[in-house]
């Protein structure tokens, strides 16, 4: 049946990607040409920041020391789910030998990457947790040095909380940077730090885009934008607790896409009718930021039955997607495409953001199509090899002689030849020439 939608988004999120590209190349050409300096004027002009670029060891403590105890508490607990989610993660990854054919072994090591650059957004908020789930993860797979970098307020420097939790969570660098500029020198090692093999964390459009262009020279965990939230809801799902969600994803930013799938048209009805209030709630600027969001990017769809509710979100993919309905067990069971499900009213969102455990750095802009979040195999690469005994080449050899000649690569098959007539000097083999 064709889709029945109560509101549209006027945008979608790939609305002013054209624009955001071209500010972002000519800032990485600028910086990878002028180095360490190009930054700090950029630091300069776009965070007011004139300080020092790497965090000195003693404001680190210092920060910790001024938080309160209670901060400092609700933020180790944190850090202690995530790193036991993680290293759950790990556990779940193994390395193995197997013999493929006789005298043919072969198998997987688990390598982790050496260098990891870690995004800690601070702009509107100071994304705390941010720092926990991407620095503690990398270190829970091994990689030797993780850096981070967190944009500094003027006059201030970067969020006391956001260096205490980036310290507890094992960084060896912090630098007051933020935005394009500071995945730059993450990417390219500046300020004695070591060039990143993967960059990892959530950002703004421009951070997005700038791992987006950078990925391919070094690793990115993620093509991530906006924050996006999804929730299904049938008629058994309390309006007021649906709309909180909403309102609460979509005052990460104006362009913050919130979507309700729903079998019941009055629950449809009645979460839009409780929007505009529960946004009033909101102080400034979050208020703005979720009023332009659900105005832009909000959506409401009809969906007939179950089935079609799962499909219509398996279409968008969200990065977040709640599910409000009866019967748990068959909605995770047949959702296949977000980034990380919360299943229930009970499991908000918000407490994923913040301390429950699985990663909060997921794919956007439809990526849960082909990827999961941030997690501890991100870091990890998975290397094959080979080991072969002389009589292992008899069968493995000649198959592959034959199979290179038929795609007219004759140098891969006399690779086989050559190694035929040697082990095997007094035999005929048929080598497909």
């Amino acid at each position: 049946m064709p889709i029945k939608r109560l509101k549209t988004a006027e945008k979608s999120p790939a609305t002013g990607e054209d624009n955001t590209r071209e500010v972002v190349q000519t800032m990485l050409r600028e910086i990878e040409a002028g180095g360490e300096e190009r930054v700090r004027q950029y630091a300069r002009e776009l965070d007011k920041w004139e300080g020092d670029i790497t965090v000195a060891r003693a404001d680190i403590e210092a920060a910790g020391a001024a938080l309160p105890a209670r901060m400092k508490q609700d933020i180790e607990f944190a850090h202690a789910r995530i790193k036991k989610f993680a290293e759950a993660q790990l556990e779940s990854l193994r390395e193995f030998s197997t013999e493929l054919s006789p005298g043919l072994h072969a198998g997987q090591r688990l390598v982790p990457v050496g260098a990891a650059g870690c995004y800690v957004p601070g702009g509107r908020y100071a994304h705390i947790a941010s720092a926990l789930m991407s620095i503690t993860t990398a270190r829970v797979a091994g990689v030797e040095r993780v850096t981070a970098c967190s944009p500094a307020q003027p006059g201030r420097g970067v969020h006391p909380a956001i260096l205490f939790a980036a310290d507890l969570a094992g960084a060896d660098d912090v630098l007051a940077l933020g935005g394009v500029q500071g995945i730059a020198a993450l990417a390219f090692g500046h300020f004695g730090g070591r060039p990143a093999d993967i960059l990892v964390g959530p950002g703004n459009r421009f951070v997005a885009e700038a791992k987006r262009i950078l990925y391919g020279r070094v690793g990115i965990d993620l093509f991530a934008g906006p924050t996006e939230i999804l929730v299904i809801a049938d008629d058994s799902a309390d309006p007021e607790l649906v709309a909180s969600d909403l309102v609460g994803q979509a005052e990460h930013g104006p362009d913050s896409p919130a979507w309700l799938v729903t079998t019941s048209k009055e629950l449809a009805e009645r979460v839009q009718e409780l929007m505009p209030g529960l946004i009033e709630r909101l102080p400034q600027p979050n208020r703005d930021a979720a009023h332009n969001a659900w105005r832009d990017y909000g959506e409401i769809t009809l969906a007939e039955t179950r089935e079609e509710a799962a499909q219509v979100s398996d279409e968008y993919a969200p990065e977040h997607l709640e599910v409000h309905c009866s019967d748990l067990d068959w909605w995770l069971a047949n959702l296949r495409n977000y980034g990380s499900l919360f299943l229930g009213e009970e499991t908000t969102v918000a407490y994923g953001d913040k301390c429950a455990g699985p990663n909060h750095i997921l794919p956007t802009k439809g990526a849960a199509r082909y990827t999961g979040g941030l997690s501890v195999g991100k870091f990890i690469k998975g290397l094959t090899w080979q080991r072969m005994t002389r009589e292992a080449n008899r069968d493995v050899g000649a198959v592959a002689a034959r199979v290179s000649r038929a795609e007219g690569m004759d140098g891969h098959a006399l690779s086989g030849d050559d190694r035929l007539a040697k082990y095997f000097p007094d035999e005929k083999f048929d080598l497909g020439a």
